[in-house]
């Protein structure tokens, strides 16, 4: 590390590690938020995967009806997937609100009377899936922001401030003994001027 050994150089590295030390708990801080959010969004995920095997259970009755009729397919593929957003300590993180689905339009005395229930069922599995997928969205957005965040926080704690503290250290050597220096420097002119002035005197 090359280090001007002057008193401006001295200030900047003391302004530098004034910033750095102010900055480093807030880095620290949202690091701390990002782990908390990444440990919430893998709760609502655990609970989202749970409810998805439960309703996928309890629907292989309905599933039949794919095989009955293909056509219905079409009615389980949403139009829209409606999507919010939330902020998390700077970062934008993507919200499921619903899946939106055409309006199923079928002869109600051709078609089984259980085919609005089975409909339904597959379509709450489909919205879940969309519901998933969002939150594994948000959970890799999460992760990358922590890997940066981690590194600033690392950069500030590792290099930065130990750099500054020992620019600063080797500054203020250099600085003291050029204060020495220039005190025996003038201890010796002074006393060479009272020599050549005690010798005038004697003269």
């Amino acid at each position: 590390m090359k280090v001007k050994l002057s008193q401006g150089e001295l200030k900047r590295q003391r302004d530098a590690l004034r910033q750095f030390e102010r900055y480093l708990p807030t880095l620290q801080l949202k690091k701390q938020q990002i782990q908390l959010e990444i440990l919430h969004h893998q709760s609502i995920l655990k609970g989202a995967e749970d409810e998805l095997s439960r309703k996928m259970k309890a629907a292989m009755e309905w599933s039949a009806l794919l095989a009955e009729d293909p056509g219905i397919g079409r009615w389980l593929v949403p139009e829209h997937v409606v999507r919010g957003k939330k902020n998390v300590a700077g970062v934008d993180l993507p919200v499921f609100e619903r899946a939106e689905f055409e309006t199923a339009m079928y002869d109600l005395f051709l078609e089984p009377l259980w085919i609005d229930r089975g409909i339904e069922a597959l379509r709450e599995i489909v919205s879940l899936q969309e519901e998933i997928r969002i939150l594994e969205e948000g959970i890799s957005i999460l992760n990358h922001e922590l890997r940066i965040t981690t590194q600033r926080v690392n950069l500030f704690e590792k290099v930065k401030i130990p750099e500054a503290k020992e620019a600063i250290r080797l500054i203020k050597i250099h600085l003291g003994d050029q204060m020495t220096n220039a005190v025996g420097r003038s201890k010796i002119a002074k006393k060479k001027i009272e020599a050549a002035a005690a010798m005038e005197a004697g003269v």
